[in-house]
């Protein structure tokens, strides 16, 4: 259940195959598709396999119409999905109980699939065709040499899915219903900061951690106060509780904290329940670019006896943030409820720094004109 854990096919087969996913935003390109075509053409899908595919966007899925591609696809009994990220969150085609998934998908975490029971193994796009055709886990390099997907002259690109603003009538209202609640900003940063640990997690913490993905969460996505109430809701069941009664805190991270998924809610929710600063051993890349986005001040142990030395609700006092930030990143911070120092640091670029300091992505633009 994780994409760090890697092994040939050799080594797990025979393994039985119930489901194979294609596509959502990985392994969903042109050549990808172009090369299960290839392989598909003129066989059928083991009858013990469901195949389904999400193409990468309507102009990959209208290139391979009229090319032939597509017909091959479903004429070997694959299902055709919308181009989004379906599957690979759980909304729809959730594994059946105990079953082997095979999916193209970048993310395999435990229950993402919307079955807590399935295995999912992630594969490449080749594996994941002959495996269909084959009902067992398989070695595309059976097949003999690699498939070359010769480019097309011109990608067809169509912009029919876009409404675009009247010149005519600058000041039209977007109307919005009562599920499409404000998006969150953080404010400007502050020479100084108090705050209580919140939370204190352990290695690994993924965004579906932080913010949870399943189908029944989906439909408030553009709805973060409704979704702040699930926010960690695989490790506490009362974080945001824990947030309203000290308005706000401080999160404790291990290594890797936020790793997974680049969904923005995993920094918009803690940033609308008043989090201002995740203090961890280390992130997740695109995680922490969200944080900083938010306006949520990313920093990192520089030993880890010090994220030993924090417990939960412990004050933490940060008495020089805004001009560490400016300066070396480097910064002391006041264990009040311990009566010890610990040691942080960020880093990043100038225009990170410059970012926070504004208090997020949005603050920044605004300044800037």
């Amino acid at each position: 259940h994780s994409p760090d854990n890697v092994a040939e096919i050799s080594s797990l087969k025979p393994l039985k195959v119930d489901q194979v996913a294609i596509g959502s935003c990985t392994n969903s390109s042109y050549t990808d598709l172009m090369k299960v075509a290839f392989i598909l053409k003129g066989k059928k899908v083991h009858p013990d396999v469901s195949l389904v595919i999400s193409p990468g966007s309507s102009n990959i899925l209208k290139m391979m119409a009229d090319n032939g591609a597509l017909g091959s696809l479903i004429a070997s009994g694959a299902r055709i999905l919308e181009a989004g990220c379906g599957p690979c969150i759980g909304m729809g085609q959730a594994p059946k109980t105990g079953a082997v998934s095979l999916r193209t998908f970048n993310r395999n975490f435990k229950g993402r699939c919307g079955t807590i029971s399935a295995g999912v193994y992630l594969v490449s796009p080749e594996a994941a065709a002959y495996s269909a055709i084959k009902g067992v886990l398989s070695d595309p390099t059976e097949l003999g040499e690699a498939i070359d997907i010769a480019l097309p002259d011109k990608f067809f690109t169509e912009d029919n899915y876009f409404i675009y603003a009247d010149k005519n009538q600058p000041d039209i209202k977007v109307e919005m219903g009562p599920n499409i609640k404000p998006f969150p900003l953080s404010d400007k940063l502050e020479e100084t900061y108090s705050g209580k640990v919140l939370l204190k997690t352990g290695d690994n913490i993924t965004t579906d951690d932080i913010m949870p993905s399943n189908a029944a969460l989906l439909p408030f996505r553009s709805n973060i106060p409704e979704l702040s109430k699930h926010c960690f809701g695989t490790k506490c069941n009362d974080f945001k509780d824990r947030s309203d009664r000290f308005g706000g805190g401080i999160i404790i991270g291990g290594e890797n904290y936020g790793q997974g998924s680049s969904r923005e809610h995993a920094a918009l929710v803690p940033l609308y329940l008043k989090v201002k600063v995740v203090l961890a051993k280390s992130f997740a890349r695109i995680h922490k670019a969200n944080l900083i986005n938010a306006g949520i001040v990313p920093l990192e142990f520089t030993s880890s006896d010090d994220y030993d030395s924090i417990d939960l609700y412990d004050e933490l006092y940060f008495g020089n943030i805004a001009s560490a930030l400016k300066g070396s990143g480097e910064m002391i911070i006041e264990n009040k409820t311990k009566g010890s120092t610990i040691l942080a640091k960020m880093t990043g670029s100038d225009r990170d720094r410059e970012t926070l300091m504004a208090g997020g992505t949005i603050n920044l633009m605004k300044a800037k004109g």
